[in-house]
């Protein structure tokens, strides 16, 4: 019965983001201009993207095709993760349990820096597999991401570009960001590690990071597949305010590049709008 509770939601879920997807959205006056500068970036590559970027203090937020879906690839592993720390969190289970030979922290930390998908396997097996991990999202309220497979079972599918399995839109990754962030989602000593690890991403060196300033912390995780380049993660802006960002690119060529062009206009323009409102409250005093 649960399985084809969890089946009906998400075909509900799904709906409407296969039939009407919003090419872009800004939720500020002030990010209109970000909007813009990120259809045209988009328009000017070849492929499809989908760009979502959410403020994680004001709530401010840009997309652009982010009520679209696009395959997950590895960028699932952050939901595994978390799935596990809560679990960790009720006491339920510890990062020092022993999964085929090795401790869970080990794998998670093998999973989220090295995308290891052997471990991924492992720690989704430990929880249920992809009905649990589906239905902990569901918990929180986050409806736009359909898990379906393993690893090992994504891999030995083909047409990944047009995939309606494991997918997720950008603005529902960013809204499981957020909730790892903001909410209670998680206890502060497994969101610190959650957290720690996506820091040391070593994956992703040409994505979100690529371009952005020397020093600029970004938390990530990258997704790849034949066709599919992905990078979500948290970005921290100068003056500590932090920006959760969801890019996802398929076919086309030199997505990579593409990613960092676009989280580097996003990096701008958010940390302009963070300085114009120090300087406005500056003024004030």
């Amino acid at each position: 019965m649960r399985v084809h509770l969890a089946a009906g939601l998400l075909i509900s879920c799904f709906a409407a983001s296969w039939i009407s997807p919003s090419p872009a959205r800004a939720s500020s006056p002030e990010l209109v201009g970000l909007e813009r500068e990120l259809s045209m970036l988009v328009a000017g590559r070849p492929g499809e993207y989908g760009i979502a970027a959410l403020d994680l203090r004001s709530g401010s937020s840009v997309a652009v095709n982010g009520d679209t879906a696009f395959p997950m690839a590895s960028t699932v592993k952050v939901a595994i993760a978390a799935t596990y720390l809560a679990e960790v969190d009720q006491g339920r289970r510890s990062l020092d349990d022993v999964v085929a030979g090795r401790s869970a922290a080990k794998l998670m930390e093998l999973m989220i820096v090295r995308s290891d998908n052997t471990a991924a396997d492992q720690l989704l097996s430990v929880i249920g597999g992809p009905i649990a991990l589906q239905q902990w999202l569901l918990s929180h309220g986050i409806t736009g991401i359909r898990v379906d497979r393993t690893i090992a079972q994504l891999l030995r599918d083909r047409g990944h570009l047009a995939d309606f399995k494991d997918v997720a839109t950008p603005n529902a990754m960013v809204t499981l960001l957020y909730k790892l962030n903001n909410d209670d989602v998680l206890t502060d000593g497994s969101r610190a590690l959650l957290f720690g690890l996506m820091s040391r991403c070593s994956t992703g060196t040409r994505r979100i990071r690529a371009l952005l300033p020397i020093g600029t912390r970004v938390e990530d995780k990258t997704g790849t597949l034949d066709g599919i380049t992905n990078d979500v993660g948290i970005v921290t802006m100068p003056d500590g305010n932090r920006v959760a960002l969801a890019i996802f690119a398929r076919g086309g060529r030199d997505r990579q590049s593409g990613i960092a062009q676009l989280a580097r206009a996003i990096y701008d323009r958010f940390a302009d709008t963070t300085r114009s409102a120090l300087d406005a409250f500056m003024r004030l005093r």
